[in-house]
């Protein structure tokens, strides 16, 4: 039997691009959340929340060059379709990454005295990038509709999406602190899951609503059935996840990582209910996969590349969290 590749790869494309979207949310949404969390910590508590990400946040923007760089060369139509549609956001969330790395490096070289300053600009940074995230995400399930309802819908999702960043950033500040921090955190932490299950509920809600076609997908026996525990292990997971917060933090620290891991099932929850409503389309009932992937013999040279590129990125990132584990101390410079 030989494999139909023309049919093959640009859906072996299509997952690898929706895995490092879905490992690019998990991560860099942790210390993008941390950036927001800024607006409520004291000064004295944000250098050890700086070291909390210190290690792993660059690294963690990775994920979100391989996904963009996967879309250009697999998927150039897609490409064009969305950046054109979505130009003035990616604009605003390249400003927020930007102003955010320079934050970080320039806050650690500045006098004491003019340290805030920088924290607020990695705050500042950190809220765009979330908020331009969001809205993103909210237009592209409206179908790229630009007019005012999908541009109101954009913006709760927004709202919501940051929220879900700060939940978070508040739940691997619960993993890599401890003390009067770990206990902030946690009170954070109950907070932004309100928000992040309003977020979640909204664009499920509203997915099936934005296409006839996602609709039948969700309501019609016996799909209807099969893709039930998506919501209901959702909601399981979000009950299960706000009981646990109020018994945090325990003794010798146990469970400290369980919020982050939890959190981390439900976006993956999340983000398979949305792959399923857009397949196989990559611009939502404008083309599939296959209309906009590359030929066949391009997509075989870049999977090729992407099999030296992405395993060195994996072991990077394992080894990374390994040699950074355990809890973050004051930072310093010496």
């Amino acid at each position: 039997m030989t494999l139909d590749w023309p049919f093959l790869l640009p859906l072996i494309f299509a997952g690898l691009m929706g895995l490092s979207i879905l490992i690019y949310v998990v991560l860099d949404g942790f210390d993008l959340g941390i950036g927001i969390l800024f607006a409520l910590a004291e000064d004295e508590e944000k250098d050890v929340m700086i070291a909390a990400i210190g290690p792993f946040w660059d690294a963690n923007e990775t994920w979100l060059v391989l996904a963009v760089g996967l879309l250009l060369v697999a998927f150039p139509a897609a490409h064009g379709v969305i950046l054109t549609a979505l130009y003035i956001p990616v604009f605003v969330l390249l400003v927020g990454l930007i102003l955010r790395g320079v934050a970080f490096d320039f806050r650690a070289k500045v006098p004491a005295g003019g340290k805030h300053r920088w924290n607020m600009a990695f705050l500042v940074g950190s809220v765009v990038a979330s908020l331009a995230q969001g809205y993103m995400l909210g237009v592209y399930v409206l179908g790229l509709d630009t007019g005012l309802p999908a541009m109101a819908f954009g913006a709760l999702v927004a709202l919501c999406l940051a929220a879900s960043y700060a939940a978070m950033g508040a739940a691997w500040l619960i993993y890599k602190t401890e003390g009067a921090l770990q206990k902030n955190a946690v009170l954070w932490l109950r907070s932004a899951l309100v928000f992040t299950a309003l977020g979640m509920a909204a664009v499920s809600l509203a997915t099936p609503f934005a296409s006839p076609r996602i609709f039948d997908k969700w309501f019609v026996l016996p799909d209807m059935i099969w893709l039930s525990p998506l919501p209901v292990l959702s909601a399981i997971l979000f009950l299960w996840l706000w009981r646990q917060t109020f018994a945090l933090p325990r003794e010798n620290d146990r469970h400290a990582l369980t919020p982050f891991l939890t959190l981390s099932g439900i976006f993956a929850l999340g983000f398979a209910g949305l792959a399923w409503s857009f397949y196989p389309f990559v611009v939502p009932d404008r083309l599939t996969i296959w209309e906009a992937a590359s030929a066949p013999e391009s997509l075989a040279i870049i999977l090729a590349g992407t099999a030296v590129v992405l395993p060195i990125i994996i072991v990077y990132s394992f080894y990374a969290y390994r040699v950074f584990s355990g809890k973050a101390t004051d930072l310093t410079y010496d």
